[in-house]
């Protein structure tokens, strides 16, 4: 992993912890612009297919997140659904991917 501020550094061991606990292919943790973080992993159901991102970003979205200021994802699974969620409500946010 290169070298991260704090705060995007923590962002990426939340989204590690998160992998670990439930053995999904990946995890993913994004930070609001009030510094509340949301950690999630992927969801794969019959009838529902998440990435561990787009988790994260509804999870956001739906505690009332206005803003996200950064995501970190690990594992080395490509999310172009998720980029695009996080897109949506902050063009501008660095995405961390950490492949492990």
């Amino acid at each position: 992993m290169s070298r991260l501020d704090p705060e995007d550094a923590k962002l990426a061991t939340l989204a590690r912890s998160a992998r670990a606990r439930t053995g999904s292919a990946a995890g993913a943790a994004v930070r609001d612009t009030d510094g509340r973080t949301y950690v999630a992993a992927a969801v794969s159901l019959p009838s529902l297919q998440l990435s561990a991102l787009q988790v994260a970003v509804a999870m956001a979205v739906s505690s009332g997140a206005l803003g996200l200021e950064a995501a970190a994802v690990v594992g080395s699974v490509a999310d172009d659904d998720g980029a695009a969620a996080l897109r949506d409500l902050a063009p501008a946010a660095p995405i961390y991917h950490i492949p492990e």
